[in-house]
């Protein structure tokens, strides 16, 4: 009787006890879940576009004239070079391929950023700060790069657009060059790449977007004059197709990835310039800035690797306004044209390198604020020189343009943009059966090979060059 009453009381604590666990369980997974949806209406409900403090804002057209400028410059011209390296029919397929990918790839890296800013409740992440945050929260294997992600991608920015530079200086003498060649003097190309230094300060010292958008939409105005006078002189007197290749040896193809890439991309102006918006809302739309000005730009550069390729063959230079005719006065009306867009484009591509260096980095070292903008000026204008010195050292435009291309934009405008969504996901999931995981490891893939295999072919061109 005892053994069967003590039985019957420890069946009922248990069952009190169970019940009572059973509760507490059902209270913690109403109270998680009340949260997560909390956080998560908290999320929704903060929009980092209304809480941005800018304090020059660009309207949509001088957003457009930027874009336009910052992604059509000496690579465009480049372009008929890049096709004689792949042959036209390749050239068309690949290019309208990597333009895709490189559209793709700036979609999920500024919808990643966004997302992290609702996250964070902020109105804005720079690159790197997304990088860094994005880190933390993706999968474990990443977790040993967090201390130097900020470090790492920032470097890569400021040396890519550094780099962008470097190729601007080459461009604008090796286009005036030519010109005082045939009226003037013949001198060597480094001598005429001195006379730009104090052009460039000029040009450089200007240190805000909105301040710059004149000069965009003129430069804008005469790049189509120029390209307009270039295609005059592609169409005249235009070879057989048939003296063309259509598909290249494929040795050649790494060296015209990092052309494409370098023309394609420019990943800093296209983030600075949209933190730099008005309404920013209107850069992702359907028929938003950044689709609309890749639609040009990528149209604009079939149209010309095809074109110039077709005319000038095996015999197309790092710019294409090198082998137009030399004693012809349009011709010369086109470089001048060509060199003056090129100069207001090297303070556009210049500004991501100055606002990491200095806003950054060097800033904060600078106590007295009244100094801040004497300081500023001189890392500008160092940097001026720096670019000066590295143009010197490496004259020749199409193995810097794919050397710049290969090395820097594989990293940022594929791996990377690759890397910040599959973080930002990695909570929230992959989509069925995983697709975006495995399209971000695919993308990374084919940033990696395309850049370890034009890096060292790039490399290897100029090492040749030289000896």
């Amino acid at each position: 009787m005892r053994r069967d009453k003590a039985s019957t009381q420890t069946t009922l604590i248990l069952s009190i006890m169970s019940e009572k666990i059973k509760m507490e369980s059902k209270l913690r997974t109403n109270g998680t879940k009340c949260a997560t949806q909390s956080k998560k209406h908290n999320d929704d409900d903060y929009d980092p576009h209304l809480h941005r403090n800018v304090k020059n804002p660009t309207t949509n057209s001088q957003t457009l004239a930027h874009f336009l400028k910052g992604s059509i410059g000496s690579g465009v011209l480049a372009m008929p070079s890049a096709f004689a390296n792949s042959g036209y029919a390749n050239g068309l397929l690949l290019t309208f391929v990597i333009g895709i990918i490189a559209v793709y790839c700036l979609h999920i890296l500024i919808n990643s950023m966004y997302e992290l800013c609702k996250r964070k409740r902020v109105p804005y992440l720079t690159f790197s700060e997304a990088m860094k945050i994005g880190l933390q929260g993706g999968p474990p294997i990443f977790k040993c790069v967090i201390p130097i992600a900020t470090p790492f991608v920032d470097g890569f920015l400021a040396f890519y657009h550094f780099g962008i530079c470097c190729v601007y200086v080459v461009f604008i003498a090796e286009s005036i060059k030519q010109i005082v060649d045939e009226y003037l003097i013949v001198l060597d190309l480094r001598i005429h790449m001195c006379f730009l230094l104090v052009p460039l300060l000029l040009i450089y010292s200007i240190r805000n977007l909105k301040f710059l958008a004149p000069f965009s939409a003129v430069a804008n105005v005469l790049l189509l004059t120029g390209l307009g006078i270039v295609l005059y002189f592609i169409f005249d007197n235009m070879p057989p197709i048939s003296e063309r290749v259509a598909f290249q040896e494929i040795t050649r193809i790494p060296i015209y990835f990092g052309t494409v890439l370098f023309a394609l991309e420019a990943v800093g102006v296209i983030l600075a310039i949209e933190e730099n918006m008005k309404t920013p809302k209107d850069y992702l739309k359907p028929f938003g800035i950044m689709n609309v000005g890749m639609t040009i730009v990528l149209t604009l550069y079939m149209l010309f690797g095809f074109f110039g390729y077709w005319k000038y063959g095996e015999g197309a230079l790092g710019s294409v306004t090198l082998n137009i005719p030399q004693k012809d006065v349009l011709a010369q009306v086109a470089k001048i044209i060509f060199a003056i867009t090129t100069w207001i484009s090297y303070s556009l591509q210049g500004y991501v390198t100055a606002d990491i260096v200095w806003n950054k980095y060097l800033s904060k070292r600078v106590k007295n604020i009244s100094n801040h903008t004497l300081y500023e000026l001189v890392i500008r204008t160092c940097i001026v020189l720096l670019t000066f010195c590295c143009a010197v050292a490496v004259p020749n435009l199409s193995l810097f343009l794919s050397l710049v291309g290969s090395f820097c934009l594989s990293i940022l405008g594929l791996i990377f943009p690759a890397i910040l969504q599959i973080c930002v996901q990695y909570d929230t999931g992959y989509g069925a059966w995983r697709y975006k995981l495995i399209v971000n490891i695919l993308l990374v893939a084919f940033g990696a090979l395309g850049g370890i295999l034009g890096t060292y072919v790039s490399v290897k061109e100029i090492v040749d060059f030289y000896q």
